[in-house]
């Protein structure tokens, strides 16, 4: 599913002044130099300079007087146009370059000279700190005669000197072996087992016979023995495994190790603790992707930003937003929300399901046995609003309904009450950059039906969860529900064109069934009134069996309103067939997790993993929570708490999906300003951020380079510009704060 398409050059009006380009040489079975003057032999002849950057031959070198105050990295360049890239040649692109004063990052990219700008290899080196030679090879998935090798040097305060030499793009290199480092093989939840819950692992093994495993607690005494499992070959990684269960281990503490086959694991703990701690951190996530507000380092230190898209130079803001050319005449003020992403765009059908999920994790927590809403109570999450005696998760949640309030066609216009899909730049914008950087145009996309259908579900949720604590907000969004709903209805079949991918993700659903669906369930919900109930018994998604191999997401949300419908209290004609289902798409998922040797409820046909499969992961498991709070039965509890193992290491790649969770962890997600891997002056992303996880589709080129033939648990590469294995998204925190929260209320 090509959910988004990112480019990650922009060098609009760098061209200018290139000069005239020789012919490229074609790539063939043996190395071929594309780069004209690598050496500069010939002084600069084949180079450019963008405006500003005074470069010329020094030594046998090119330098670069570059000068201070740009705010991107594109806004000082060198480099070469006109080079030629043949689909499926693998490249070794090279360079020797120094910085003066030493410690500059510089962006070296290969990638298309007009737009879109896409970029095919890069590494961003700190200048005469990491080296002076560099060396990187890429697999090119394009034919073009229109490449360009670049050197991207802007986004200093202070003036420069920038000098490179040998130069060298070789057609025909052999392809590097990537081969990862998966730590021992003993594969274990880095973080924590509960002491009440399952303890399971998974050994990496030749051996076809069991072997002995021994369980150390912090102190090095062994405290628990056992045997190995073998599993055979799993299909999921193409390794020959064991599992091991140690379940039976009721003690508690610190740095736990388990050994088995010569091999000891990473340590973890076996207490509940590190989940209250990711209840909070998943949760606040969503305030560093707050647009539209500045970003307070007192709350947040380290992540302290200005506001982005707020008008203020060089942003053009989301107070007065067009449309994109032929779609309307009017503007929008659609400031506020969350970011989609690492990117800069807001999306409503995103937004729909993770607000869905958000509000979802606090209403959980009010009606099941064991949910502890006050856990996520005033002054929980120390957002700016803390203290006002709302419930801070809710205080959260608004942030991003108000945008969704935003996003509705205004009265008068030809369709009103239906909501624009999406707002983003008119095109991507490249890495790294800070949102209050961003220079570029914003506009409004066209209205749809499944986005009226989200403003429609989650809006009519906010109503009865706000209703005790703002009346006027919860009236507010109760009529903007129904006015979406009437919308949607009288406009059923208007579709996000899948080709609306330039600037921002398309988002493309041809599929609106279960919108209507789950809308209708939230109207009842909050209603109860008979023509939402007969529009939720008419539909045949009601009866349909909704929970398959990849779960539910932004595209599949029928499964949003059968849980509400299980869950929350209503007196819905058939109710308990609801909760049948809910029961039986539980134990799909449970012998999922049974069959499978890393234990978890996900095997995706022939083993391709989808884009943001770690979310699918814990989406499935949110259907096995739910199960335990419909029956009380330790079966799906177990099930539910299991599943968050592989999400913190034990999995294939041996390394926690969540950043600052587990002693090996993602933390290089594709994002604009948590890019501290390319700006040693920005971040990574917070603790509690979770990666999408192996991608089967590899659709990057930085993947496609390292990822070839990858098979399931493997397609995946922790580096930020890893777009479709390594990104973060709102919709996929959502579902790790809704698990997050379930793990710490078993404690």
């Amino acid at each position: 599913m090509n959910r988004r398409r990112t480019a990650l050059l922009s060098l609009t009006g760098l061209l200018a002044t290139a000069l005239a380009a020789l012919p490229a040489a074609q790539a063939g079975a043996d190395e071929v130099e594309q780069v004209r003057n690598g050496a500069f032999d010939n002084g600069t002849d084949s180079w450019w300079a963008s405006a500003g950057v005074a470069a010329g031959p020094s030594e046998g070198r090119l330098c670069a007087d570059v000068p201070g105050g740009t705010a991107n990295r594109w806004d000082a360049a060198v480099g070469q146009n006109d080079i030629t890239l043949v689909k499926g040649e693998s490249y070794r692109f090279s360079f020797s370059a120094t910085g003066s004063p030493a410690g500059h990052v510089v962006r070296a990219i290969v990638g298309l000279q007009a737009a879109p700008y896409d970029t095919y290899g890069e590494v961003s080196p700190q200048l005469s700190v990491s080296g002076d030679t560099y060396s990187y090879t890429f697999t090119s998935p394009v034919d073009t005669a229109q490449a360009q090798v670049g050197f991207q040097l802007g986004g200093s305060a202070d003036p420069w000197r920038f000098c490179v030499d040998d130069v060298s793009l070789l057609g025909g290199a052999a392809p590097e072996p990537y081969e990862p480092d998966t730590g021992p093989r003993v594969r274990v939840n880095q973080v924590a087992y509960l002491p009440s819950g399952p303890k399971n692992a998974t050994l990496v093994t030749d051996a076809g016979e069991r072997l002995p495993w021994r369980l150390k607690d912090g102190a090095g005494r062994v405290v628990r023995t056992g045997w190995t499992v073998p599993r055979g070959t799993d299909a999921s990684s193409g390794q020959n495994v064991h599992s091991l269960d140690f379940g039976s281990y009721r003690g508690r503490g610190t740095g736990y190790t388990l050994t088995a086959d010569g091999e000891t694991s990473r340590p973890f703990d076996i207490d509940a603790s590190a989940y209250e701690r990711l209840r909070l951190d998943s949760a606040k996530y969503y305030y560093t992707q707050r647009s539209g507000t500045e970003i307070r380092d007192d709350l947040r230190p380290g992540y302290g930003r200005p506001a982005g898209h707020v008008g203020t130079a060089p942003n053009q803001g989301d107070s007065r937003v067009p449309c994109r050319p032929g779609v309307c005449d009017y503007t929008l003020d659609v400031t506020g929300g969350w970011y989609d992403a690492g990117d800069h765009g807001k999306y409503v059908v995103n937004g729909g399901i993770s607000t869905w999920e958000v509000l979802s994790t606090y209403e959980r927590a009010r009606h099941a046995r064991t949910g502890e809403a006050d856990k996520l109570g005033d002054g929980t999450l120390d957002i700016p609003e803390s203290g006002n005696k709302v419930p801070d998760i809710l205080d959260e949640a608004r942030w991003e309904l108000d945008f969704l309030l935003k996003m509705q066609v205004p009265e008068g216009e030809p369709l009103a009450g239906m909501a624009h899909h999406k707002i983003h730049d008119e095109q991507w914008t490249g890495l790294p950059l800070l949102p209050s950087d961003d220079p570029q145009k914003r506009e409004l996309h066209p209205p749809t039906t499944a986005a009226t259908l989200n403003l429609a579900a989650t809006a009519a949720q906010a109503a009865r969860l706000y209703r005790s604590y703002d009346k006027e907000f919860a009236v507010t969004t109760l009529a903007a529900a129904r006015k979406a709903w009437t919308a949607a209805l009288a406009h059923p079949d208007l579709l996000a064109d899948p080709d609306d991918g330039i600037g921002g993700g398309a988002y493309p659903d041809d599929t609106v069934a279960d919108e209507f669906y789950w809308a209708a369930a939230e109207l009842y919900l909050t209603t109860g009134e008979r023509q939402f109930q007969e529009y939720v018994l008419n539909s045949p998604v009601h009866t349909a069996d909704i929970f398959g191999p990849t779960g539910f997401d932004w595209s599949r949300t029928a499964a949003a309103g059968r849980l509400d419908l299980a869950t929350v209290p209503n007196r819905l004609p058939g109710k308990d067939e609801v909760r049948r289902s809910v029961i039986k798409g539980a134990d799909g998922y449970l012998a999922t997790l049974k069959a499978h040797p890393y234990g978890m409820p996900y095997a995706p046909a022939g083993n391709v993993y989808d884009w943001g499969s770690s979310h699918q992961v814990l989406n499935n498991a949110v259907v096995l929570a739910t199960a335990y709070d419909l029956t009380g039965a330790s079966k799906y509890r177990d099930g539910a708490l299991q599943s968050m193992d592989y999400i913190l290491g034990r999995n294939a790649l041996n390394m926690s999906y969540v950043t600052g969770y587990g002693e090996v962890n993602a933390h290089n997600q594709h994002s604009r300003w948590y890019a501290r891997q390319l700006d040693p002056n920005l971040p990574n992303p917070p603790a509690g951020t979770l990666s999408g996880g192996p991608n089967s589709s590899i659709q990057d080129p930085f993947a496609q380079s390292k990822l070839q033939g990858c098979v399931g648990q493997f397609c995946f590469v922790d580096d930020i510009q890893s777009w479709s294995t390594n990104e973060h998204t709102i919709n996929w925190n959502a579902a790790l704060t809704r698990m997050a929260s379930f793990v710490a209320d078993q404690g």
